[in-house]
């Protein structure tokens, strides 16, 4: 069974950046698109971006755009985010998801089959 872990976490001032990071000890991710998605107190998760299991195409949720990047480095079987211009509503647990198939909207948690246990980020001053 394929198990997720998170990483990277932490508090962060706004405008200040964080890395996390999405690793499957003992499995290759090679096979597997990642997306991390975010769910903040009171909210619904939501997706924030996602990578093809190539490397080659990758998707942001719209607030996001220009502040995140979302890459994989395949030779050491992580998944990464960068966080830049954080801002406090960016404050969430942050969950990384797996697939085998592109199929259907990126960002809906139901096309997801593996799943990560999360990581806190909280964007304050």
């Amino acid at each position: 069974q394929l198990q997720l872990v998170e990483s990277g976490g932490g508090l962060v001032q706004p405008g200040g950046s964080l890395r996390l990071s999405c690793l499957a000890p003992g499995f290759s991710l090679d096979d597997y698109n990642i997306a991390w998605f975010r769910q903040a107190p009171g909210k619904e998760r939501e997706g924030v971006s996602e990578i093809s299991s190539s490397g080659g195409s990758s998707n942001y949720e719209d607030s996001v755009k220009g502040r995140f990047i979302i890459s994989r480095n395949n030779n050491k079987n992580t998944v990464f985010l960068q966080m830049n211009s954080l801002k406090p509503e960016d404050t969430a647990v942050y969950y990384c998801a797996a697939r085998r198939f592109r199929v259907g909207t990126w960002s809906v948690t139901r096309y997801y089959s593996y799943w990560g246990q999360g990581t806190q980020v909280t964007v304050s001053s």
